[in-house]
């Protein structure tokens, strides 16, 4: 599992760091490149990977568009760690964007990434049908915004100190992070037009993100700075909505367990062809172990 998430991590950052200098040199660009690279484990990209080779699509073309996905969760990631969002000086192991640039040049280069995104979505190198493009385009777009890790990230701040019943977090919970999995679920359907499947591959996308965005909150909750890669015991402090604070460490433990099962029950269809998928998965929710 993890030489694949390796391999997939590297190819993924070889692209965007070809992509980079193909762009006009701009003073954002190395703000840009700060947030973007290395980048994190690539989780996003090895499940787009995962669920292309169900239908067996181009590695290359995936590659690209994971590439996409990782330039819209840095962006997010940017501006999550303002002074007017979470806060944090850290972010996978080194000094938040606007610690090290300052918050005018971190918006802006997050605003940037976001684009960029876009841009290599309807390349013209990337190849499937326009029609695709589009529909990626549209798909990520919305993943991203109000209806997305924008409007996720407003409940996510809302809710602080407040008492959110369970739907309203894993909605909320569902929008900040299950979106952007929802995009590497969908984007292989989008490519082959598979209308029919989209509904169910979308809930599986929002069920991983959940599941993802679970153990983040109980690595935080556990207080593993090295883990986590940036301050830790935080949404205690600030009173935030998580399923911790509702169920318990102890039976927020057993939600993700059951989530997963959830999620395997979906795939099972797919038999040998998602064990690539079903490792991902169990290394998602392995991670604070």
């Amino acid at each position: 599992m993890k030489k694949k998430l390796h391999k997939i991590a590297n190819d993924t950052n070889s692209f965007l760091k070809k992509y980079l200098k193909l762009q006009k040199k701009t003073d954002l660009l190395k703000a840009m490149t700060y947030s973007l690279l290395p980048g994190g484990k690539k989780i996003r990209s090895k499940i787009l990977i995962d669920i292309g080779k169900i239908y067996k699509i181009n590695y290359n073309v995936l590659i690209q568009i994971g590439a996409a996905a990782e330039c819209i969760h840095a962006y997010s990631l940017i501006h999550d760690d303002l002074p007017c969002m979470d806060n944090d000086d850290l972010r996978r192991g080194k000094l938040s964007t606007h610690k090290k640039f300052g918050e005018s040049t971190a918006i802006l280069a997050g605003n940037s990434l976001l684009t960029l995104a876009l841009e290599i979505l309807t390349d013209k190198n990337l190849k499937i049908s326009n029609k695709s493009k589009v529909s990626l385009a549209s798909f990520i777009s919305k993943s991203s915004g109000h209806q997305g890790i924008a409007g996720g990230q407003y409940y996510d701040l809302s809710f602080e100190k407040k008492k959110i019943s369970l739907r309203k977090t894993l909605d909320m919970q569902i929008n900040k992070t299950g979106k952007l999995f929802s995009f590497s679920c969908v984007a292989p359907l989008l490519i082959l037009g598979k209308k029919k499947e989209l509904i169910k591959f979308n809930k599986i996308g929002e069920d991983i993100g959940l599941l993802f965005q679970i153990i983040d909150d109980l690595i935080d909750f556990k207080g593993d700075k090295n883990l986590a890669g940036k301050k830790t015991r935080k949404d205690l402090s600030k009173g935030k909505a998580t399923l911790i604070s509702l169920l318990g460490y102890k039976n927020t433990i057993k939600y993700a367990e059951t989530l997963k099962l959830n999620i395997f029950k979906k795939i099972k269809i797919y038999g040998n062809k998602s064990s690539d998928l079903k490792d991902t998965i169990e290394f998602i929710l392995n991670r604070n172990r």
